[in-house]
């Protein structure tokens, strides 16, 4: 008894201190690479810029790019708290975003309304750093389709 007693306050003690580990600081300028990234499209033949801002209910990514001569500028921002947050997606219209961590990634669902009325498309997108800190993947997945993984080069 005092043994399963014990264990269960090692594991809660594990617990505790696993959700009280800071969150994966992403912060900093970012350049993408198409070459290592998978299923972009016709993305790889864009240049982004990216700059990302972190506080500790925030995250706001800054998308600078340019495609066929034309250039471009996304605004988003993740609600570290797993409120809803309200974004534009690159495609137009409106998307409600709900963002949450596991462990050092950051896990964000994407609702917004589908190409047919009535509808809605749901995305899940992963970020999360290597393990030296100097690359950013951004994973996009949609139910039954592979994921377009976007890598990036931290600048600063």
């Amino acid at each position: 008894m005092i043994a399963r007693l014990i264990a269960l306050m090692v594991m809660g003690s594990a617990v505790v201190a696993s959700a009280a580990q800071a969150p994966v600081k992403m912060a900093g300028e970012w350049t993408f690479q198409p070459a290592q990234s998978r299923n972009v499209g016709m993305m790889g033949s864009m240049s982004i810029q990216t700059t990302v801002a972190q506080t500790a209910t925030e995250l706001t990514v800054d998308d600078h790019s340019l495609f066929n001569g034309q250039k471009n500028t996304q605004h988003t921002m993740y609600d570290l708290t797993g409120k809803p947050a309200s974004n534009t997606p690159i495609m137009g219209g409106m998307a409600t975003t709900r963002s949450h961590w596991e462990s050092a990634r950051l896990v964000t669902e994407w609702e917004s309304p589908g190409s047919i009325a009535g509808t809605t498309a749901k995305r899940t997108e992963t970020r999360y750093l290597s393990a030296d800190g100097k690359m950013m993947y951004v994973e996009s997945s949609r139910p039954g389709q592979d994921p377009m993984v976007m890598v990036f080069t931290r600048d600063r």
